[in-house]
């Protein structure tokens, strides 16, 4: 930390940093300003920073080999502002304590203070990461920058999360069901109704419940989520499709799960993708049990983050609530974000 800046002064460039992000239109796979901007500003403040496409990276110049390596990453795309937005998504607007702006509580706060920290803690073994296409754990995002980073050994993700620990997330597998039936006029009994077929399967998918239960996580959860089928009104379907959103629990692999319903679901079933696993890290991490003795309480969260893609253990633990991502008029509060840059410099000291 230099001795020439106070907290204050982390805080203020954190605050300033965060309002031009969010003044910089950085939706998933349109990244490169906010990326540019940022990595600017990391050298600005003489952290040396690397990039491979859209993220950007800084080793602390303190760095050992020899040593366990803890990363601090934070995505910097957002969704799509939705449309009743009543303020401009685009313009940091800062009312009271609350700094409103698309992107600003998912998860420009937990990003603006984990690189604070990073800042303050120069000697410490860490790797700040900025990733990009977290919304859409797209192949451009920390898949593309995580071989190109030193060793590491736990991670700290910047979700929003109250400030308590996520010890456990839930994976993500998107399916696509395809029943197949033969067309016909529907003023006669004739032809075989796709669309019947595939009902049998929804009421399956609606109905069924996984047997492990987890205590941090609870169940693996489906959900039909999007249904087409037929062409008119008087023309029995010979095709329907479904998509099926999965939110598998540690218990339960993507491929397990998705081996057992191709073997009971009648219509044809495909995985978009399995690799968002669910994640955790034990409770007997000293990360885990550093905050637990600083008084935080560890739970499981049902959102997906970079975490499904990280082979290594690691944590959510970020400014914000993450019922306020991707709604409208999303905010962070600033003493959020000053209380995150001290409970990070807190559990790393």
């Amino acid at each position: 930390m230099s001795t020439d800046m106070t907290f204050n002064d982390y805080s203020h460039d954190s605050i300033d940093l965060l309002s031009k992000l969010i003044a910089t239109p950085s939706i998933s796979r349109e990244e490169r300003a906010a990326a540019d901007l940022l990595e600017a500003r990391m050298t600005q403040w003489g952290l040396s920073p690397k990039r491979e496409g859209n993220n950007v990276w800084a080793i602390a110049p303190g760095y050992d080999s020899a040593k366990e390596t803890i990363l601090l990453n934070a995505h910097i795309d957002t969704v799509k502002p939705v449309a009743s937005w009543e303020r401009d998504p685009f313009c940091a607007t800062l009312e009271g304590d609350r700094l409103y702006g698309l992107g600003a509580n998912d998860c420009g706060g937990g990003l603006v203070a984990l690189l604070a920290a990073f800042r303050m803690l120069g000697k410490k073994n860490l790797v700040f990461l900025a990733s990009c296409e977290e919304e859409v754990s797209g192949a451009g995002g920390i898949v593309r920058a995580l071989p190109l980073l030193p060793k590491i050994d736990v991670a700290i993700v910047g979700e929003p999360t109250g400030m308590q620990p996520a010890v456990a997330e839930k994976g993500l597998m998107v399916l696509d069901l395809t029943a197949h039936g033969k067309s016909g006029h529907a003023a006669r009994r004739e032809g075989v109704n796709a669309l019947y077929q595939m009902l049998d399967d929804l009421c399956f998918i609606r109905d069924y419940h996984f047997e492990r239960v987890s205590e941090l996580l609870g169940e693996t959860l489906m959900q039909a989520t999007v249904i087409n089928a037929g062409t008119q009104h008087n023309v029995v379907p010979d095709r329907c499709e479904a998509v099926v959103d999965v939110r598998t629990n540690e218990l339960y692999t993507n491929e397990e799960v998705l081996s057992f319903l191709q073997s009971r679901l009648s219509s044809d079933v495909r995985a978009r993708s399995t690799r968002l696993s669910s994640s955790s890290i034990p409770l007997s991490h000293p990360l885990v049990q550093r905050l637990i003795a600083m008084g935080k309480q560890p739970f499981g969260s049902p959102t997906l983050s970079d975490q499904a893609l990280m082979p290594f253990p690691s944590l959510k633990l970020g400014p914000g609530d993450s019922a306020r991502s991707h709604s409208a008029d999303e905010y962070i509060c600033l003493s959020e974000i000053e209380s995150a840059i001290e409970t990070y410099v807190q559990l790393l000291s």
